[in-house]
């Protein structure tokens, strides 16, 4: 690099770096004016959850007094007999999940994802009564009564479900004749719940109004990058007509209300989802909110789902959905709705047919055969830089012919000096006249980009990385932490090394390939920047997975090992012999001529030519005439 190219890239570095230090940081997002700061009980941690006036009966599901009946009388009116009574829980599992039951509510209190720990290795607890709280509102002659405040009877008790799915059914009778029930369908294996809600002769008790469901989570932490899992905690949905949306992924609070009706609707942790299902009629007057409260250490977010259960299906007996509690894995979730595996995110539309179409089903074909994921990964590299070595021959191939033409690209240098518009128009006729076109070095490299930003997007939210260690990196799918120190602009607290193993593998392609490319001509150094631009991804890269830092290490490494070996089976004499064959040809007229994008960058850079001869003519008769 020359003086001025070397304190251009120091200016721009020392802007980023001032840019960070000196700009000052947006202030927190203020909540909306209803919200208010109301207190959850807790035997932990008794930290506060914000909730805004479309939570406030969930809140107070757990904070309420036990009613005598009296006031449950006073209250709850023909649904007294059932608002007062004693809570027990129901603990069923399969193989999968832990789920326990309470006869208050009739409701999910807990559920136990039994094959998942969290970072701190402590069991995965999805579902709890502190964190997570509901409210079914059925709307009656006399108000609004919450179904999940009732006290519900019950036959089923606590066991393991084998063979086919457990059928557990909490039944309130308000009075002979008339009941709710809430049907819950365990099955053997998996994480996928049945849920059924009837209303037995209470078509004279109830109105006409929907049935209104609230569910607010305080969104625990089981990554141990807390600032990568509040910036993936959000809520995901699917609208009737089959449009994937969901609350904007970020670490300020976020909120929608969905103007058309909602077939599912997703609580989503980075790897982990609780959704809530409709098997037939939509969800009706959906409203979203993923909330951010600063000042809650051990919350990632509070999400709440505030959704309208139709009333007409319930009241056929058509009350049917599904709960879903479990990993957001894309293996598992196809099956359970429509579009559902959309949870995962695969990237840009352009790029998710490549992940979802050969990157996912490649890696779990592989995952048969090889246990470690780290061998895993080398093995994932290997066969994509085998898929793709007719491309990258290819572009060996071209580079090997721009080194033979080298000589005499230097020597037109010489005789047009430093005129930057002569030497690509003499360049471009050179490569007419040998056969050669610049785009066939460019288009091998241009067609594996997708590969690389699908992988970008893919190693992030792939679960199967998840604590899974290799080497000194004890969880693939976040950093590897190797040195630790006080934060640093760009850098962070920490310092992966499989990052700083990327970066050289880059550096190292980069110098490799500089041997081996000729210099083109232009304003850009581009050989110089080969060396920054490893360096400046190191710092973007830094806190990503390690497992996706570890696969562009490995790629580098097999890349550079790939064009040594090609290069031994490449004659650059027997090339030379094949230009000036062709030169031959094009001189005599019975070469190929040039077609598409070559034949016009010729064509421009003749006119660029001829345009510039011109303005020198012009300038020359000028002076003379002075």
């Amino acid at each position: 690099m020359d003086r001025n190219q070397i304190i251009g890239i120091v200016l721009i570095l020392a802007m980023l770096v001032g840019y960070q230090l000196l700009v000052p940081k947006p202030a927190p997002e203020k909540e909306p004016a209803q919200t208010t700061q109301t207190t959850r009980p807790s035997n932990t941690s008794g930290v506060t959850a914000p909730v805004g006036s479309a939570s406030s009966a969930v809140a107070s599901t757990s904070a309420g007094q036990p009613l005598d009946s009296a006031a449950a009388k006073a209250k709850y009116g023909e649904f007294s007999s059932v608002a007062v009574g004693q809570s027990r829980d129901i603990v069923v599992e399969n193989k999968d999940m832990k789920v326990t039951f309470s006869t208050q509510g009739g409701r999910v209190k807990e559920v136990i994802l039994k094959k998942y720990k969290t970072y701190d290795q402590k069991p995965l607890v999805l579902i709890d009564a502190e964190t997570s709280q509901t409210a079914l509102e059925l709307p009656t002659s006399r108000g609004k009564v919450d179904l999940h405040k009732l006290y519900y009877q019950t036959t089923a008790q606590s066991g393991t479900v084998s063979g086919q799915s457990q059928s557990i059914v909490f039944r309130a009778e308000i009075a002979p004749g008339q009941s709710v029930e809430q049907v819950y369908a365990i099955p053997a294996d998996g994480y996928v719940m049945d849920y059924d809600l009837k209303l037995n002769g209470l078509t004279n008790l109830v109105g006409n109004d929907n049935i209104r469901f609230l569910w607010m989570d305080q969104m625990q932490q089981y990554e141990n990058d807390f600032k990568n899992n509040r910036m993936a905690a959000t809520i995901n949905y699917l609208t009737a007509d089959e449009n994937f949306d969901k609350l904007k992924e970020s670490e300020s609070s976020e909120e929608a209300t969905i103007e058309e009706p909602v077939q599912w609707f997703t609580i989503k942790h980075k790897y982990f989802l609780a959704g809530f299902v409709a098997k037939n009629a939509p969800l009706q007057k959906a409203s979203f909110k993923a909330l951010v409260n600063p000042d809650v250490a051990d919350v990632v977010k509070t999400a709440i789902a505030d959704v309208s259960l139709p009333m007409a299906d319930v009241k056929a007996g058509k009350g049917n959905y599904k709960f879903y509690y479990g990993p957001n894995d894309f293996q598992l979730l196809g099956d359970v709705a429509p579009e559902f595996d959309q949870n995962v995110y695969l990237g840009y539309s352009v790029l998710k047919p490549i992940n979802k179409y050969f990157f996912v089903p490649v890696f779990n074909f592989l995952e048969k055969f090889i246990s470690n994921y780290g061998l895993l990964i080398i093995a994932l590299v290997v066969f994509v830089k085998l898929v793709l070595t007719p491309l990258t021959y290819k572009s060996y191939i071209s580079m090997a012919k721009m080194r033979v033409l080298q000589p005499e690209l230097n020597e037109m240098k010489e005789r047009v000096g430093d005129d930057m518009a002569k030497q690509q128009s003499e360049q471009m006729k050179l490569y007419q006249e040998v056969g050669v076109s610049p785009l066939n070095g460019c288009i091998p490299v241009l067609a594996t980009m997708p590969i690389l930003f699908s992988l970008f997007m893919l190693f992030p939210n792939l679960i199967e990385l998840r604590q899974k260690p290799f080497l000194w990196a004890s969880d693939l799918s976040t950093y590897d932490a190797f040195i630790t120190f006080p934060a640093i602009p760009f850098v962070g607290s920490h310092l992966s090394l499989f990052t700083v193993l990327m970066t050289a593998s880059s550096i190292a392609f980069a110098y490799y390939n500089n041997q081996t490319t000729p210099t083109q001509p232009g304003p850009v150094n581009m050989k110089a920047l080969s060396y920054v631009f490893p360096l400046m991804f190191m710092f973007v890269l830094n806190s990503y997975p390690a497992g996706l830092t570890f696969y562009y290490f490995v790629s580098n490494v097999v890349t550079i090992a790939q064009q040594q070996l090609i290069r031994r089976f490449v004659d650059e004499d027997k090339l030379k012999a094949v230009l000036d064959e062709n030169r031959r040809k094009n001189a005599s007229g019975q070469g190929k001529k040039p077609g598409g994008f070559q034949a016009m960058l010729q064509k421009q850079l003749a006119a660029a030519d001829e345009a510039r001869k011109l303005a020198d003519e012009a300038s020359r008769k000028a002076k003379q005439k002075k």
